[in-house]
Order: structure tokens, then C-alpha cells, then sequence
């Protein structure tokens, strides 16, 4: 295992939930840092001297899966990092990325070959339409889920991003709860209700 764990695999390792070790990280207990995304990050080593102050039994080994690679693609920080500590709340190890701009976004898309793309098609340099046309007709990346948000949508922009190849739209401001169940839903990881 690495020596810089995310917060999922922090929670596996202490067996508690992924708010929890945020909880902890926040109130000071464990010392972390955040990356250029804004995702916190744990060395090991400062883990394990928490969790063996707590009295919490360190495990022998872990396995750890593949993850779910997502793309969240936004000029607005803000509505990145409140997308991104949404999903690291989540018990799935998501491998969240982002990219500020059109031409960032195409590079990312061909490097981190993403499960999952949100995106605000209300950028400056972006025509969203073009984005999802891009990727869904691209043999590649064509079973890449999207996710499209924008402050002014209606059904017929809705419709017209389906037609293109949106998995989903959703209006700004995000309804979290909702977003966070449907990431989980198009990348398979829980069931349709």
C-alpha cells in the first residue's frame, strides 16, 4: 500500500466511514494535506500514530480495487471543491480530477480516460454540445457517463444534450444528495431504485 492514502482508504483502513476521517482531519486529530484538486490527502505514518493513540488496531494488509476515474470539468472552484468533498464523503474510492478550461479538459480526457465526466457547459471556451458529441463519438471514450450542469437550462436545452449524448443534466445550484446518488448509479455502483 502507498504512503499517502485518500480519505476512503484511510476509512477502510480504520474502519470507520469516510466523514468520520474527515471529521478527524478537520477538528485536528490527523494531520493532512489537500492536492492542486482540492482532495485531502493522509501519510500513513501519521495515520497510524492516531489510530494507535485511539487504541485503534492497525491491519495487516488491504486490498485495494480499481477506481472510478471522474472528470469534473468547471471555472468556478468553488462548485469544484463542493463536488469533490461531496464525493469523497462517498464510501466509494472515487479518483476525482478537474480541469479549469476547454483545452485542459480535452488533454484530461484523452490522459485519465475518466469513468465519468461532469461538466458545465457554460464555459467560456466550451460548447458542451461539442464536448459530449466528441466523446460519445469517440471509440475510446464513448462509454464515458456525462453529467452536464448549467445555471440556464431548460427542457429543451436538456433534450438537446440528451440528443448529443448527456447521460444527465442538472441545474446550478446542484442538488447534492441527488448528484452524488445518480454518480453512483451511472458508474454501476449501486442499483437502479
Amino acid at each position: 500500500m502507498d504512503d499517502i492514502l485518500t480519505v476512503f482508504q484511510a476509512s477502510n483502513y480504520c474502519s470507520v466511514s469516510p466523514k468520520t476521517i474527515i471529521n478527524w482531519i478537520e477538528a485536528g486529530h490527523i494531520e493532512a494535506y489537500k492536492t492542486v484538486g482540492g482532495h485531502r490527502r493522509i501519510k500513513r505514518s501519521k495515520l497510524e500514530d492516531f489510530m494507535r493513540k485511539q487504541g485503534i488496531p492497525i491491519p495487516e494488509t488491504e486490498a485495494i480495487g480499481e477506481k472510478k476515474r471522474i472528470l469534473i470539468v468547471d471555472d468556478d472552484a468553488i462548485i469544484v471543491e463542493t463536488i469533490v468533498q461531496a464525493l469523497e464523503e462517498e464510501e466509494y474510492d472515487y479518483e476525482i480530477i478537474s480541469a479549469s478550461d476547454g483545452f485542459e479538459a480535452g488533454l484530461q480526457v484523452n490522459h485519465f480516460n475518466p469513468h465519468l465526466l461532469i461538466l458545465d457547459i457554460m464555459m467560456p471556451d466550451i460548447k458542451g454540445y461539442e464536448v459530449c458529441k466528441k466523446v460519445k463519438s469517440n471509440e475510446d471514450t464513448k462509454n464515458t457517463k456525462i453529467i452536464v450542469l448549467s445555471a440556464y437550462l431548460d427542457e429543451e436545452k436538456f433534450k438537446k444534450m440528451k440528443d448529443y449524448g448527456a447521460d444527465l443534466c442538472f441545474s446550478k445550484p446542484l442538488p447534492l444528495p441527488q448528484l452524488k446518488k445518480e454518480v453512483a448509479k451511472l458508474l454501476g455502483l449501486i442499483g437502479e431504485e
